[in-house]
């Protein structure tokens, strides 16, 4: 499908079965990657425009799990578990992503030091082309990382206003 750059930075691209987020973020990477791994953060911004978020258990270490419920502008709940497979404080996340069904697609997110800033890549490789189609097609999976990375923005910038820096 190619590559494709919004106003806001969010590069996306697919390839096979694996969708690529890109985005620098005004933000230190201990910051970027305590906000990503924070439950006090996670609800801020985990999630499209629209969706809410509640935060069941958070365990961020290597057979650490994450279960959460997005709740969807149209009402409808959604389970999601992460099993934490990697952890590399403040590198790199690698994660199952799924539900109460089973695995969906594994992820790799990589937090790149760019001084003030940092360099996130998020990889989601999916079980087949099929499903990662599906994903962008009836889920809208590349509208709603950016809408995810802009909100991500936001709660940084809402963070280093209230002196919140680490």
């Amino acid at each position: 499908m190619g590559i494709s750059k919004a106003a806001n930075q969010t590069m996306t691209s697919i390839s096979e079965r694996e969708l690529m987020i890109k985005r620098v973020l005004n933000a230190p990477r201990k910051l970027v990657f305590k906000t990503w791994t924070d439950s006090k953060h996670l609800p801020e911004w985990w999630g499209p425009e629209g969706f809410a978020l509640t935060v069941q258990e958070i365990d961020v270490r290597p057979g650490g799990i994450w279960r959460y419920v997005m709740h969807g502008p149209n009402g409808v709940d959604y389970d999601n578990k992460i099993d934490y497979l990697e952890v590399v404080t403040p590198e790199r996340l690698v994660y199952a992503h799924g539900d109460s069904t089973g695995e969906h697609f594994r992820v790799t997110v990589t937090f790149a030091d760019q001084g003030d800033q940092t360099e996130l890549t998020m990889q989601m490789i999916f079980k087949s082309v099929d499903e990662l189609e599906k994903a962008v097609k009836e889920f809208g999976a590349i509208e709603g990382a950016k809408s995810t990375m802009n909100r991500l923005e936001a709660q940084l910038l809402k963070i280093q206003e209230n002196g919140e820096l680490l």
